[in-house]
């Protein structure tokens, strides 16, 4: 028994030594390792500062188009004009099928494109803005740099809501493997397109190379604009090219350009009652485009899409009696009369 006390002793005695020769345990908090390729399960917030913001719109305007009012027949579930789905233009600010359902917000009346020594600026002038008295819809410019009919860069902003520039909603894409137009550039192609169309995402809400490379913002002048700005740097410094502007929904999508090349004619419809083997509008629906204005060049007329003020019908010398309620309508190329429209 003496020996199995002592042993006892012993073992305690040693194992009281380790313990106390140990070293203590320590709360050591853990550390967020970011990885240098920046792949973190918590993003980093990025603090984007800007350089260069567009200011109010220059004095001389470069070109200006207008375009069909469908407010006026919209009662009929039809548009007045402007609808040819196979020559790539649309006027259909209706939701699809029944047409019951007239988008406003949708109803391009009147484009502008400005442009100083920095900026390139695109405005859209729609009809009116949606019940919660808001512009849900999106909004874009497409410029086509060298004047061949098929675009090459497509600026675009989603649900625009203030009147500061900002680079919130706004995206610049570009056709870097030139497949928009498929094999005839504007007209729909005889087979359905395999391409991306505006494939490469250059901007993208202040992130890109440039962070200043794009901005929108709604008019602060007319409630019924919406304004987008582009740097001239962004479109490789061209000095003359080809602006034509969109307002749209869910299909209003870069990567369906042209649009005409990815649904066929039977898909798409028509938004006239004269083509009724088509009508009504199907696929493609509340979606609107304008012609296009030549800058900075003086067109042959065989540009496609060219507005029909460039191409020899120009708005009297002295301009429309505004303040009378006339407006130049270049699709009709006449002073229209608000919503009568011309020979009133």
């Amino acid at each position: 028994m003496k020996s199995l006390r002592f042993s006892f002793y012993v073992v305690a005695a040693l194992l009281a030594v380790m313990t106390a020769c140990a070293p203590k345990a320590t709360s050591v908090p853990p550390t967020a390792v970011i990885p240098a390729t920046g792949n973190t399960s918590i993003p980093a917030t990025i603090l984007i500062q800007h350089q260069a913001i567009p200011n109010q719109l220059p004095d001389q305007r470069s070109n200006q188009a207008g375009d069909q009012d469908s407010s006026t027949t919209a009662k009929d579930k039809t548009v007045p004009g402007g609808d040819r789905f196979t020559f790539g233009k649309y006027e259909r600010p209706f939701n699809a099928d029944t047409m019951d359902t007239y988008f406003p917000y949708l109803d391009i009346q009147n484009v502008t494109i400005y442009q100083d020594d920095t900026w390139v600026y695109g405005v859209i002038i729609v009809k009116g803005r949606d019940a919660n008295n808001a512009m849900p819809g999106k909004y874009a410019v497409e410029l086509d740099v060298n004047r061949d009919g098929r675009g090459d860069f497509f600026v675009i902003v989603t649900h625009p809501a203030s009147t500061d520039w900002t680079t919130d909603g706004v995206q610049v894409w570009a056709d870097t493997n030139k497949d928009v137009g498929g094999s005839t550039a504007v007209q729909s192609d005889k087979t359905l397109s395999t391409g991306d169309g505006y494939e490469t995402l250059v901007f993208d809400s202040g992130q890109g190379q440039d962070a200043d490379a794009a901005w929108a913002r709604l008019s602060p002048a007319d409630p019924n604009g919406i304004q987008l700005a582009v740097k001239r740097s962004v479109l490789g410094g061209a000095k003359a090219y080809m602006a034509g502007m969109w307002a749209g929904n869910d299909d209003l999508n870069p990567a369906l350009f042209d649009i005409n090349d990815h649904f066929t004619h039977d898909a798409a419809g028509e938004a006239s009652r004269d083509l009724e083997y088509y009508y009504p509008i199907k696929q493609v629906s509340e979606l609107d485009n304008t012609c296009r204005m030549a800058v900075g060049f003086v067109p042959t007329g065989s540009e496609p899409l060219l507005c029909p003020s460039a191409s020899g019908c120009q708005p009297p010398a002295g301009g429309c009696n505004t303040a009378n309620g006339y407006h130049w309508d270049a699709s009709q190329c006449c002073c229209a009369y608000y919503d009568v429209g011309c020979g009133y």
